[in-house]
């Protein structure tokens, strides 16, 4: 059974949210020796809340321009699956100095870029709307943080392939039910 993606991400934020406060009820004890009153658990789930939301939220919305090559990338960010988002958000924070190179692509795009047009390809608007696929620049970037970077994509499910189109780049994709066995 396929789950929804809206669905999933709150999931994933109830989740993360219960997670993080029985982090801060367990640091809060280790400090007072107590758990708290009433009020202090539902401020402090509140709070974990807050923290979890307003994360996911600016790591699927917001791609600042430092890290994209062209303008246009900006626009198709939106229409690129929320998971990737999340997780291009995520290693944002760690790695402030990522570049999205591509995105969304039509057809014309790869004779643009001299190579052969593809019938399919995760970087087309699928039937849902989203895009499946996002390319990362690897160029004036060390071998071990492109490494670490294809481990922490791999670790997180997505599909991680190396590749030379136009450039050297990490081509990060996940699975697409339009598209079964696509990369």
């Amino acid at each position: 059974m396929e789950w929804a993606i809206w669905p999933s991400l709150a999931g994933g934020v109830v989740i993360t949210t219960l997670l993080l406060f029985i982090y801060m009820t367990f640091i809060y004890g280790k400090f007072t020796g107590k758990v708290g009153d009433k009020d202090n658990l539902q401020r402090r789930l509140i709070f974990a809340f807050l923290i979890v939301a307003g994360f996911a939220l600016h790591a699927i919305i917001f791609i600042s321009n430092d890290n994209i090559k062209k303008p246009e990338i900006k626009e198709e960010y939106s229409e690129l699956h929320p998971f990737l988002r999340l997780g291009i958000g995520t290693i944002l924070k760690i790695d402030s100095k990522l570049v999205v190179t591509d995105g969304q692509r039509v057809k014309e795009d790869y004779e643009k870029m001299g190579l052969k047009s593809k019938k399919q390809s995760l970087h087309y608007k699928q039937e849902d709307g989203f895009t499946y696929a996002i390319d990362l620049r690897t160029n004036d970037r060390s071998e071990w943080r492109n490494q670490a970077l294809a481990i922490y994509f791999g670790a997180m499910g997505f599909n991680v392939l190396r590749h030379v189109g136009t450039a050297d780049h990490l081509h990060i994709s996940m699975k697409c039910k339009y598209l079964p066995g696509a990369k």
